[in-house]
């Protein structure tokens, strides 16, 4: 979805620059040049587009569920680890972009979901995202989340990036995680609870080409995607008339469960054993919070979750 409407706005843009509006365009740029730094700063957001009815439909064509399982004070600061990517991370766009999930389940606390940097320089669609509460998933637009000294500001951080989206086949419990610690360091530099999230049925929404790791299509889907910045995972589902092929996600139900705060004491210059002591801290309980609740949502009891 967000894909299409970033190809509709640069659309739009080459229309203003090819057609008689071509100073709209030019005002734009400078626009742009002049807010460039703004999705690093905690972006723009607007309560009415998150608000839009639409999105109601959007969480119930799944549907789309968020769980709580702690109380998380607004006094504080907190990281969430979001997993899986999934292809969509539908559950991630829905319980944190839109209103009233997050906003009922944790009052007084704002989230941003954090994504890649590339998205704010599409024209016109950057406006749009950072509407919604997405911000750079930049170092420095972490930090400028979580500095925020009252406390009640939530960063939402999908852990295994674009890289895990080439896992992301129905049954798949693989997680790009063991080598992702920077959260990890940045949750200690500005004392941030860390929280794990897994989001039930992320993986169930597409059917993706067969890519096991050492074939040629995995292989080049990894080189694009150093090159890039992002992956291209090839998938499909259903169409909007018949269930046999398109590009529409199936009407998986997701569960996004939020696990209970991880307390984190700030620490400007953690060590290396440090961070990894917290890191396997945080794998454990995103382990605990995934066996403990993956009955309730048809995950076999002899099934587990792969950390690579």
């Amino acid at each position: 979805f967000l894909s299409f409407v970033a190809e509709f706005c640069c659309g739009f843009f080459v229309i203003l620059i090819l057609g008689n509006f071509w100073f709209l365009a030019v005002l734009y740029l400078l626009w742009l040049y002049l807010d460039w730094e703004t999705p690093c700063a905690g972006g723009r957001r607007s309560q009415w587009v998150r608000g839009w009815t639409v999105w109601k439909y959007f969480r119930e064509y799944f549907p789309i569920h968020l769980i709580k399982t702690s109380e998380l004070n607004p006094n504080h600061n907190y990281l969430l680890g979001f997993h899986p990517h999934g292809v969509l991370v539908a559950g991630a766009f829905g319980n944190f972009c839109t209103d009233p999930p997050f906003k009922n389940l944790f009052p007084g606390l704002t989230p941003y979901l954090h994504i890649m940097p590339i998205w704010f320089g599409c024209p016109f669609f950057r406006e749009y995202i950072m509407s919604a509460g997405m911000v750079s998933a930049s170092k420095e637009s972490v930090s400028h989340v979580l500095s925020n000294k009252g406390g009640g500001h939530a960063s939402i951080i999908v852990i295994g990036g674009a890289e895990e989206s080439l896992n992301a086949h129905p049954g798949s419990l693989t997680l790009n995680v063991l080598k992702r610690k920077g959260f990890i360091k940045m949750a200690l530099k500005h004392g941030a609870h860390l929280v794990p999230v897994f989001s039930f049925g992320e993986n169930e929404l597409f059917k993706q080409v067969a890519n096991p790791k050492g074939s040629w299509l995995r292989n080049v889907q990894e080189k694009l995607q150093k090159i890039m910045g992002f992956a291209l995972p090839l998938f499909h589902a259903r169409g909007v008339f018949q269930y046999s092929f398109g590009l529409i996600p199936y009407r998986q139900p997701i569960h996004t469960v939020v696990g209970s705060p991880i307390p984190v004491k700030q620490n400007l210059n953690p060590t290396t054993e440090e961070i990894d002591e917290l890191h396997a801290l945080y794998l454990q309980k995103l382990k605990k919070l995934f066996e403990e609740h993956k009955s309730n949502y048809g995950i076999p009891a002899h099934k587990s979750l792969i950390f690579e």
